[in-house]
């Protein structure tokens, strides 16, 4: 699929995996709710001392916490800290998910819509053309070229008046967390129009002893060059990247940095004029004249020329819980609440949690990109196991993580089932989900590992890729196989 693909393309020229999903901020120290003993148990077939020993060779420093349930009565099987709160990353979107799939239902579409404010005679608009934005997060380049295909295969050809675009339908963001390196794309901006995960596409090649940069919005078909974002080659060792925002958003990378050719995404913080821009260019290579796009900042009535929809909403989720896009979680979760701001809409997620699962989370995001969010173990397994046994559809569209082996290894033809959502941020991993046993009781589980010290001690400059960064995550990984691997053995 093509949302697949710009997924992975983001990957080009080091630009690592969490760079698509994750990433932390600074965030105070966790501490365990009132009541909590901290010191957690592990009941039945995994003795205390075995628990202690895996946790102790994991040398993570910090804080563990999780909890297994049984996935038909809720009995707690094992635990440690189940009420110790903790940032619960990218797992946040399963959160997400279920407030999706009730708020909005199952048979939800985000739409991209084009709309003539007068009528068309002679394939000329009598008014506006207005590019109407309903914050889809997963719009593509080459879905743009084959609207704008469409249109001009049923005769439009230019307009009377001026061409418009429409961003109204989720609020204006310039990021998602404030406390992240200016150049990373997956702390992506907001906005009711949304093109290629908010990212452009820089491109450098060395010829003689200097460097020629491109940027564009390329599909797999269509490549439209992008002109409101340059890039342009500093002769420093750092910082990698400057940026200055504009009508032309201006970024300077370091020479040090470059090789003789290569490339990346690097984000776009003006989104609404970025798909305007984008639209006109392949418009303009179609045949339909358009002048530069104005900012509508009210929808204007209009008559619909043509449309791109998103998938159902089951399959776009289901999509970013694989891939962990924030970008996607955050457009979901602002359409969901309606609300104005992204604080105010994870705390109606938040509110929405606690009256429906009896579960209280602090929320500030919907894709667990910030520092500040707070679940407990115990918290997040309670709301699996409800939402399983009240058939909300989350279970059927998270990722098959697979049994694994001490070493971190997943076990090939394992008949035990774990389908999970990990959340990874710097020094702060976490995993939730169900243990599925070809017989015997399916299996809840709750794993929450972080050192927060260690991760507030990253410069933010820094915080792409911190130094032990992928080592501590590694550790953490293996850390939770193990406990899935004991936990599939003595209660399964």
């Amino acid at each position: 699929m093509l949302t697949r693909r710009m997924l992975l393309g983001g990957l080009l020229a080091g630009a690592a995996l969490p760079a698509l999903g994750e990433t932390m901020a600074t965030s105070p120290r966790p501490m365990p709710r009132p009541g909590s003993t901290g010191a957690g148990h592990a009941a039945g077939g995994v003795s205390a001392g075995e628990v202690a020993d895996l946790i102790a060779a994991a040398k993570l420093g910090g804080e563990v916490a999780f909890v297994l349930v049984d996935g038909k009565s809720g009995d707690v099987l094992d635990s440690r800290n189940p009420e110790l709160l903790l940032p619960p990353a990218s797992v946040a979107k399963t959160v997400t998910s279920l407030f999706a799939l009730e708020k909005l239902g199952a048979g939800f579409r985000f739409k991209t819509r084009v709309l003539a404010t007068g009528p068309v005679s002679g394939g000329i608009v009598q008014g506006d053309l207005v590019l109407v934005g309903g914050g889809d997060p997963t719009l593509q380049t080459d879905q743009l070229g084959d609207l704008v295909a469409r249109l001009t295969a049923d005769g439009l050809k230019g307009v009377t008046g001026r061409f418009l675009y429409w961003e109204g339908a989720l609020p204006q963001l310039t990021e998602i967390a404030a406390d992240q390196p200016e150049h990373v794309g997956y702390n992506a901006a907001i906005s009711g129009l949304n093109l290629n995960f908010n990212r452009a596409y820089f491109e450098w090649k060395k010829a003689g002893g200097d460097w020629t940069c491109t940027v564009d919005a390329r599909g797999d078909r269509f490549v439209p060059v992008v002109e409101m974002v340059e890039v342009s080659v500093a002769k420093r060792d750092a910082p990698l990247f400057t940026y200055k925002a504009g009508k032309v958003e201006k970024w300077t990378v370091a020479s040090s940095a470059l090789g003789k050719d290569g490339s990346r995404w690097l984000p776009v913080r003006d989104p609404g004029a970025y798909v305007a821009e984008v639209f006109r260019t392949l418009a303009r290579a179609q045949g339909i004249k358009l002048d530069k796009a104005d900012r509508a900042d009210a929808l204007p009535a209009g008559t619909e020329l043509g449309r791109v929809e998103s998938e159902a909403l089951p399959d776009l989720l289901q999509d970013m819980l694989k891939f962990s896009t924030n970008l996607t979680a955050e457009c979901v979760g602002l359409a969901s609440s309606g609300q104005s701001g992204l604080k105010a809409s994870a705390k109606a997620m938040s509110d929405w949690v606690g009256q429906v699962f009896g579960v209280a989370f602090d929320m500030h995001d919907h894709s667990g990109l910030g520092g500040t969010s707070r679940v407990t173990a115990a918290g997040m397994a309670r709301m699996l196991v409800q939402a399983e046994r009240e058939k909300r559809g989350l279970k059927a569209i998270l990722k098959e993580v697979g049994m694994k082996d001490d070493k971190g290894n997943v076990i090939e033809g394992s008949k035990v089932k774990v389908v999970a959502k990990s959340g990874t941020l710097n020094f702060v991993s976490a995993l939730a989900g169900y243990i599925v046993p070809p017989g015997g009781r399916e299996l809840v589980f709750a794993i929450f590992t972080g050192d927060p010290a260690r991760r507030d001690a990253v410069p933010v400059a820094l915080r792409e890729e911190p130094e032990g960064g992928h080592a501590w995550t590694k550790r953490s990984r293996r850390l939770q196989g193990q406990l899935i691997n004991r936990w599939a053995g003595a209660y399964g």
